[in-house]
Parts: structure tokens; C-alpha cells; sequence
């Protein structure tokens, strides 16, 4: 290839990157108040909803082997089923946390089932802490150990509108 058609190539590149990286996405509303999660897997999507009112959806990331249930601790699979948030925190490996009820009753016998640990520290969260820069191109990649993860800017949001005891329904 001619040298020009090259560099040519790579400047439309970069051009289009930093457009995705830059340009604005849509805000939450100020003051909103989401009272339930819907993820779903196989589209990398969360929806949040306020008093059943559709409010936002965010592209996520998801652990590292994300077709199935998770079953077991360190299969690297995001949980499937009917959760709530149970905690949040500010001070973690990551920019922010919403704690997922994971594992439930049914997750503990199963696992119990096969002489595993259902493992834990399910959430959704930000970026790890110092890597914020990597911003939406963290979406490219299913890198979590299991959790759900979307932008710091979007952990933000969530994190003010998402309270304790808010319902998580993650399907396939």
C-alpha cells in the first residue's frame, strides 16, 4: 500500500475514535430515582426504570465467561436471576460500587450441590481506580471477574439514584 493511503487510514481512525470517545452521551435526569435494573446479557444492556417508567439504558461489560449462570466462584460468569442491591460503597478497587445480592438460597444449594463455593462480591461498578482515561472503551471487552461494569461517569449517576434494596433482574 502507497505510504499515503496508509497514513491516511490511520488519521480517519483516530479522528473516529476520539469522536466515540468524546462525544456526549445522554444523562440521567437530574433527581431521578431508579427503583429497578433490568440486565440483559446477551445484549450488554442495562435498563433502569423509575416507578416502572423507562429512564436510561447503559452498555455494560461483563465477566470474562459470560454465556450461563454463574455457578460457582471464579467461573468468571455474571449471575442470572431476580437480586437487589444490598450495599454501596465509595471505597473500593473500583471508582464505585452497587453491591449485588449474589448468591441467593437458590445459588448457595447449587453450588453446595456440586462441593463449590458460589462465590460473591458481585457489583456493578466503575473503572478500577487510576484507569478512568479508558472511559467507554471499556465497553470493547467483557473484562469483570464476574460483575457488571459500566463508565465512572455512569457508576456517578447510579450511585445517587440507586438506593439500598433496589431491584437487579439480570437474564441471559
Amino acid at each position: 500500500m502507497n505510504k499515503k493511503i496508509i497514513f491516511l487510514i490511520t488519521i480517519f481512525v483516530f479522528i473516529c475514535l476520539c469522536i466515540y470517545y468524546f462525544y456526549p452521551e445522554k444523562k440521567l435526569p437530574a433527581n431521578s430515582r431508579i427503583d429497578t435494573l433490568v440486565v440483559y446479557k446477551s445484549k450488554r444492556q442495562m435498563l433502569a426504570y423509575s416507578d416502572g417508567i423507562f429512564i436510561k439504558d447503559y452498555t455494560i461489560s461483563l465477566g470474562g465467561n459470560p454465556v450461563g449462570k454463574k455457578q460457582f466462584k471464579d467461573d468468571q460468569k455474571t449471575p442470572e436471576g431476580i437480586y437487589s442491591i444490598n450495599s454501596k460503597s465509595t471505597i473500593s478497587n473500583y471508582h464505585k460500587y452497587l453491591s449485588v445480592s449474589y448468591p441467593g438460597t437458590e445459588d448457595k444449594l447449587n453450588a453446595n450441590m456440586h462441593n463449590k463455593e458460589p462465590g460473591g462480591l458481585i457489583e456493578i461498578h466503575g473503572l478500577p481506580n487510576k484507569f478512568g482515561f479508558i472511559a467507554k472503551f471499556q465497553r470493547w471487552y467483557d473484562w469483570t471477574a464476574g460483575c457488571i461494569a459500566v463508565t465512572n461517569e455512569e457508576i456517578d449517576e447510579l450511585y445517587a439514584s440507586v438506593k439500598v434494596g433496589t431491584r437487579i433482574e439480570i437474564y441471559p
